[in-house]
């Protein structure tokens, strides 16, 4: 298979000939998110038939010709562990259609859940690929053979991999499940953190009061906003620490604002006053009471236990892991009254939804 890298337009456009007629693209980004709130795109591989082209988007030339054929939906883009590359490449093309994650399609044959592409290519392909290139810093230019190697390698054998995961699902009779957890992925609601719902990376949330917990949801959307406007990582607008700080400290004046350990000075000094803003609009009471772990109900704790025994005797009958059917979060929320978590939905609803529903 011929290796090319393009840096012109003129390139380009030959390119997007033939991707027009192309029967599949394999599809692959290289990015910094670094010291940015939004990845920056590095490098953007596309395997044709016979051929992968490596294309430079730091260079002159306009990849928005190229928006075409990634956003028609009969030609596939074979990508593996696609989400990263589709929040990376959004503002270039908007939503890819068409897409297939090996990632996705081997968890539903039975291999782990996030398995990596290496490890992917050598349990069915028995190719193993190097990974002395995994850390490397793909915005400085010019790029080495050894870069441009890895990368043409990350989408070399999309093609093999996809023909022989198609074959494994359809003999197990999955492709129809396949075909489901594919038909949202690139929706922007699924790439995306909306900012009202940031608190719920946070672990932690669970562990709080009512007055705490709302007040962490609007420091959370701040943090997330003020990160995207800035486009610079969250952690660097605001820490975790400091956002637990002040999410158990909740202090209304300046004074008390500086004397929360976990705040740089140039943290109070920037944004102090938006901090005090939004502990205002929690509209806490006067003095919050000591925080105290609630004991877990038992009955709950009971029917979570149940359910997950349930799950892993389903997943071990399809050799799956019990992940894909539902995580321990789906069954909280289940034994909490949720009807409307991911297993009672789909093809999961038919394999272990209603099962979860008996038990109930």
């Amino acid at each position: 298979m011929s290796t090319a890298t393009i840096t012109d337009g003129a390139a380009i456009g030959a390119l997007v000939t033939r991707l027009a007629g192309a029967p599949c693209i394999g599809l692959d980004t290289e990015f910094m998110r670094e010291r940015t709130y939004r990845p920056q795109l590095c490098l953007l591989q596309l395997a044709l038939p016979g051929e992968i082209c490596c294309i430079d988007p730091l260079g002159k030339a306009s990849l928005e010709p190229l928006g075409a054929a990634m956003r028609a939906p009969q030609i596939p883009k074979i990508i593996h562990a696609a989400r990263q590359d589709l929040e990376v490449l959004w503002p270039l093309f908007g939503s890819l259609e068409g897409v297939f994650d090996t990632q996705i399609a081997a968890a539903l044959t039975g291999l782990p859940a996030q398995i990596g592409y290496s490890d992917l290519t050598g349990r069915l392909l028995g190719v193993h690929l190097a990974k002395a290139e995994t850390r490397t810093d793909w915005s400085r230019r010019p790029l080495s053979a050894a870069q441009l190697a890895y990368a043409a390698d990350d989408v070399a054998h999309l093609f093999a991999l996809h023909d022989a995961l198609v074959t494994r699902l359809r003999q197990m009779g999955r492709l129809a499940w396949l075909e489901e957890e594919l038909r949202d992925l690139a929706l922007p609601g699924n790439l995306f953190v909306d900012p009202e719902r940031a608190w719920e990376r946070l672990r932690w949330a669970g562990d709080l009061d009512e007055d705490r917990l709302r007040l962490l949801k609007l420091l959370a959307a701040w943090r997330e906003r003020r990160a995207a406007e800035k486009d610079r990582p969250r952690t660097w607008i605001l820490d975790d620490a400091g956002l637990r700080s002040l999410v158990m400290q909740a202090p209304r004046t300046a004074a008390a604002l500086a004397q929360v350990p976990e705040l740089t000075p140039g943290f109070v000094e920037r944004s102090g006053g938006a901090m005090l803003e939004v502990i205002d609009a929690a509209q806490l009471p006067a003095s919050l009471p000591p925080l105290t772990r609630s004991r877990p109900d038992p009955q709950k704790t009971a029917l979570v236990k149940r359910l997950s025994g349930l799950v892993q005797t389903v997943a071990a009958e399809l050799a799956l892991s019990p992940e894909i059917l539902a995580t321990r979060r789906e069954l909280e929320q289940i034994a909490g009254g949720s009807m409307d978590a991911s297993p009672l939905r789909g093809w999961r609803h038919e394999v272990i939804g209603q099962r979860l529903l008996a038990v109930l």
